[in-house]
């Protein structure tokens, strides 16, 4: 029996608790929600917002078809349906049931456990009274409910009572109405990579939900793996602390509960002061998974943090008091990763400081843009919105899966388990060419797209649907880029043209649309060559022959003529004499002029040496006369 001490310290943190939540009831909240078309009647047909619930399998990414139905007896079903001999479970060929039922009385849980083995697909929970969606949630802890809560896998979603009441007044009327819950739109979806966040906690002593929580890490370990060291996601892994009130930071119940002097507090595991361990080790044990995280993201694996919560959860649970400091570094040093920066991280939980890294996991716990506070564990937020549904591989990769762009995806989110592919029927409905196995059809997580494929380098461009039509250069290697191609007698002829960008054009000695027919053209009856006296015309595949009549005729292309062989003979020598003749008469001409300014060049040279030593007449000087003196005889 529990200790007057430890009662007394129960309420104590009892009332911290409550101080706790009343702080958190100021954070906001977000209702996460799906659409709701009615299809039929005309009198109800819209769109309508309904919440997600907290527990089952939101299809997420997807639709479902089915009409409602609203019971005769057990409307609340807070009963089993057996007991009415009432059964919702679609014979072959039929439209699954979405059951209507009424809020109140039981868990939302147990409504929704009676819904699915009745038979429903899914249920809609109708409020009973006029107030803003809220989520349903599963319950406090109870070994009863945790039975089945983890098996509970059919869709949820609470709609308003007025669209309760609209529901419930048609079908009394002997209306069906034909719906379709769609989660296409629940989870953004901008780009190739999801980045969510996985809130979670160490501690191994919280009942149900913490079995369900280490059974999802060890199960999901493997997707999340492949998915962060592809870089398709972007993992964080964060936990949930809380500060002591000041008046209560001295007290007993703080002191075993937190760290740094109130300031990172978890509550008691077993919710029992007096045995086991304290909220303290769970705090420091949190941050020491953070810590490992981000020793272990810095050397560019942070995928280790599935490995190291993992194998922590089996070599340290708290119920074979091995949930220790010496435990949790034999499963780190395993994992070989550095204790040095993990202990630098984790600091002294002694100080009386604010610790960094806790003090950013408080302040992430605040709701951003779209997504509100974090107040339930475990919680997981995709692209900013918080999951909802069942903690289950299967129902988180797919919501994982849910937030890529179409196309995006990776190989395991179009695995058959996920979805189905939604080309095997009929192509999809898009265009393919089926000879060079191309298709515009293209699966994805959210269903099937129509869009001209990208082969080997080669767009293909065009509505998808239709046609598609390679583009660019090296169109015409894939499948002749979609024109006619023909080989006869070794010849091979095509219509698609290296040197366009697109389209197609019948060759020389072709016509037709270049797509499907290209037809032989006969230069000969169309009388476009050959078409002199003496030409004989032959057409062949392609192009064309042309000869003359007669052996003696020689057929000259250029002018499309023919000539006499012999004519050509003689005009040759003729012609072959002329030029001989012209090339002696060159070189005699030549070799004259040569010859004279040879003798002209040495002419003036000799006049100039001559110069030197005499004048020339030409000069115009005088030769002088000698006068000798004598006497007369």
């Amino acid at each position: 029996m529990m200790s007057f001490e430890a009662r007394v310290g129960g309420m104590i943190w009892f009332l911290v608790w409550i101080l706790f939540l009343w702080e958190c009831c100021w954070g906001r909240f977000v209702v996460e929600k799906n659409s709701l078309k009615v299809t039929s009647p005309n009198t109800l047909k819209g769109v309508y917002e309904c919440a997600i619930g907290n527990f089952g399998i939101p299809q997420y990414g997807g639709t479902m078809l089915g009409f409602v139905a609203y019971p005769k007896a057990n409307r609340k079903a807070c009963r089993s349906f057996e007991e009415f001999d009432i059964s919702f479970k679609s014979k072959p060929g039929g439209f699954p049931t979405f059951l209507l039922i009424d809020r109140g009385d039981c868990y939302f849980t147990t409504k929704a456990w009676n819904a699915q083995n009745a038979g429903a697909a899914a249920i809609l929970v109708a409020d009973d009274k006029v107030e803003p969606l809220i989520t349903m949630d599963t319950p406090e802890e109870d070994s009863v409910l945790g039975i089945f809560l983890q098996n509970i896998s059919i869709p949820s979603a609470l709609i308003s009572k007025s669209f309760g009441d609209s529901l419930k007044k048609t079908l009394e009327d002997g209306e069906m109405i034909n719906v379709n819950l769609d989660w296409r739109e629940s989870l953004p979806h901008p780009d190739d990579r999801v980045e969510y966040e996985f809130w979670t906690n160490s501690n191994d002593e919280c009942g149900p939900k913490c079995d369900s929580q280490i059974n999802f890490v060890r199960t999901f370990k493997g997707a999340a793996q492949i998915l962060e060291k592809k870089g398709y996601t972007q993992f964080m892994p964060h936990y949930i602390t809380w500060y002591c009130p000041e008046v209560f930071i001295l007290s007993k119940q703080c002191k075993s509960q937190c760290i740094n002097h109130g300031r990172y507090c978890s509550p008691d595991p077993e919710q029992d002061f007096s045995k086991g361990y304290d909220g303290r080790d769970v705090v420091i044990q949190n941050l020491r998974q953070v810590c490992f995280f981000k020793a272990a993201n810095e050397s560019g694996k942070p995928w280790l943090w599935w490995d190291y919560v993992t194998d922590f959860s089996i070599r340290c649970p708290m119920k074979n008091k091995k949930y220790t400091k010496e435990c949790a570094e034999d499963v780190m040093n395993a994992l070989g990763v550095d204790l040095k920066k993990v202990n630098s991280c984790i600091g002294d939980p002694e100080a009386d400081e604010e610790n960094s890294v806790l003090k950013a996991e408080q302040e992430a716990q605040i709701g951003k843009n779209f997504r509100g506070d974090v107040t339930i564990l475990p919680t997981l937020v995709i692209n900013n919105r918080q999951y909802r549904g069942k903690l289950d591989k299967g129902a988180v990769l797919k919501a994982i899966c849910a937030g890529f762009q179409e196309a995006t995806e990776p190989a395991v989110c179009l695995n058959s388990d996920i979805q189905t592919n939604g080309c095997l029927e009929n192509n999809g409905g898009c265009w393919e060419e089926k000879g060079a196995n191309v298709t515009a059809c293209k699966d994805t997580f959210r269903g099937r797209v129509c869009e001209c494929p990208v082969v080997r380098g080669v767009e293909f461009v065009g509505d998808g649907y239709t046609h598609c039509e390679a583009s660019g250069s090296g169109r015409c290697e894939i499948n002749n880029g979609g024109c006619w191609k023909g080989r006869q007698n070794g010849l091979t002829f095509s219509a698609c043209p290296e040197s366009q960008a697109k389209g197609c054009k019948c060759p020389a000695g072709f016509k037709g649309d270049g797509v499907k027919t290209c037809e032989d053209v006969d230069e000969c009856k169309e009388k476009v060559a050959c078409q002199c006296r003496d030409c004989n015309c032959k057409n062949t595949w392609g192009s064309y022959e042309c000869s003359c009549k007669g052996d003696g005729l020689l057929y000259m292309d250029e002018h499309d003529t023919c000539i006499s062989k012999k004519t050509s003979t003689e005009i040759a020598w003729s012609f072959l004499w002329v030029i001989f003749l012209g090339l002696a008469v060159a070189a005699a001409g030549g070799y004259a002029v040569y010859k004279y300014r040879i003798r002209r060049y040495m002419d003036s040279e000799i006049r100039a040496i001559m110069a030197q030593y005499m004048p020339l007449d030409s000069h115009g000087g005088e030769v002088p006369l000698n006068h000798s003196h004598h006497a007369d005889i």
